[in-house]
């Protein structure tokens, strides 16, 4: 049964790690969610574009090659300069290179601009009761 919300979902920058998206993206729709999937290799405007174009309430951004710090950036201020100044960003993934604290890590992402961040290895599940939660969808 639909809930009437759309995310886009895309896995950021050079990064080709597709399976991980497609699981993604079939728990979100299993959940209700209307999914427009990016797929793999995107940058930054890809995602902004179809939120813009679909009138998106969430983006969820996914990174295993390490490198979503550097391709994350700037992302919610390119975001607000698209008119999309309330959508929900979440990251996850193995967003930065090497094993760092994770608090900071969440710290830096957050002050991005991200909604939530996630660690290596967080169960879609969790996301997915995140997204209702933040979205106004549990009751």
């Amino acid at each position: 049964m639909k809930n009437g919300k759309k995310v886009v979902i895309g896995v950021i920058g050079s990064d080709c790690h597709a399976v991980g998206n497609k699981i993604i993206h079939h728990v979100l729709e299993q959940n209700g969610f209307e999914v427009v999937n990016i797929g793999v290799l995107s940058p930054q405007m890809d995602f902004i574009n179809a939120a813009v174009e679909t009138s998106a309430d969430a983006i969820i951004v996914s990174s295993l090659y390490g490198h979503g710090e550097l391709d994350c950036q700037g992302m919610r201020a390119k975001c607000e300069e698209a008119g999309l100044n309330n959508i929900l960003l979440y990251v996850g993934g193995n967003i930065v290179v090497g094993k760092q604290v994770w608090e900071d890590v969440e710290k830096r992402f957050k002050a991005m601009g991200f909604n939530r961040v996630y660690k290596p290895g967080t169960p879609i599940e969790s996301t997915t009761e995140d997204l209702k939660a933040d979205l106004g969808l549990l009751k």
